[in-house]
């Protein structure tokens, strides 16, 4: 059984949209393949990626999350959404501890509270915070110390606090549910294109905003090697002769390297030396290395340049 020729569709082009944003083309595609492609990256982007995030934490003098803190404006479920939307990236698999210490305002120095922020958090070498602004509460009394814990951890999806709960590193701490996912947003587009004179072709567009643990390029290249695993495992080891994309085939070049050497438009004594010694294509005269060609008879360095310079000019 003779299995099937498929074409490939190359990444066109790349287009920096803003500093976490990117604009992906991917072309030429058959006819359906811009919805197939453009649904499953996009789902495995926002799903599979891998992240990390804050799946525990600890406010001292506090038992649990249905409580106030004294000294603080925000209640303990208030303090835990803040949370939730720090940015981590994490160079490592394992759990990382981290902790917060944070004096309020003294009154007579400056009036207003003091606002905490993921930057006030001492991280180790192995963590970094993309997003050092985020809020996470503010202290309303100049002598309250705020000490905090946090649980940074690696993932991928979405962690829920049952699980959270049950895997805690430390069973006093306050479990809380995870988006590992550094992909904020992901939006596709699938328009009509041609190559030549086909025209039953379409064009993947696919834009990619990410949280800046990340950049949208890795994001991109992590989630088509995760459905090149998968579907790789599918396969069973079974593979699929490719050709080149639409409009560029093999067949194409081919059917270009076919031609008279006379298409090069060579001087009559440079084409006549090739034709003499039985070169009368451009893939005949391609196969010849710099040394093959100088010992052909009558061909002398003069036509080795002239050969050379209609080459590169073909781009061949």
């Amino acid at each position: 059984m003779t299995t099937k020729t498929i074409h490939e569709a190359a990444l066109a082009e790349v287009k920096e949209l803003a500093e976490n944003s990117a604009e992906f083309v991917i072309k030429p595609l058959y006819y359906g393949y811009g919805n197939t492609l453009g649904n499953s990256l996009r789902r495995v982007l926002l799903s599979s990626v891998k992240g990390a995030a804050i799946t525990a934490f600890s406010v001292e003098g506090v038992s649990h999350e249905y409580t106030t803190i004294p000294g603080v404006r925000e209640d303990v479920v208030d303090i835990m959404l803040n949370l939730k939307n720090i940015r981590f990236k994490c160079h490592t698999d394992a759990p990382v501890e981290v902790s917060l210490e944070m004096k309020g305002v003294d009154q007579s120095e400056k009036d207003g509270d003091k606002r905490v922020v993921a930057g006030d958090i001492k991280l180790p070498s192995e963590v970094e915070i993309s997003n050092p602004n985020q809020t996470i509460c503010h202290i309303d009394d100049p002598n309250y110390v705020l000490k905090m814990h946090f649980i940074v951890e690696s993932g991928r999806g979405y962690l829920t606090i049952e699980r959270a709960s049950e895997e805690r590193v430390h069973s006093d701490m306050i479990a809380v549910d995870a988006v590992f996912t550094p992909v904020l947003r992901v939006r596709y587009k699938v328009e009509n294109t041609r190559v030549g004179q086909d025209t039953n072709l379409q064009q993947l567009t696919l834009t990619i905003d990410t949280d800046g643990t990340i950049t949208p390029r890795e994001a991109f290249e992590e989630a088509a090697a995760i459905l090149v695993n998968q579907f790789t495992a599918l396969a069973g080891g079974k593979s699929v002769e490719s050709s080149p994309a639409p409009g560029s085939s093999k067949d194409e070049d081919d059917a270009g390297l076919m031609l008279p050497i006379e298409e090069l438009e060579l001087s009559a004594r440079t084409a006549n030396a090739l034709l003499n010694n039985d070169i009368r294509t451009i893939r005949d005269l391609v196969t010849l290395s710099e040394t093959d060609m100088k010992d052909l008879k009558g061909f002398g360095q003069k036509a080795l340049d002239e050969v050379k310079e209609k080459l590169t000019e073909l781009n061949i």
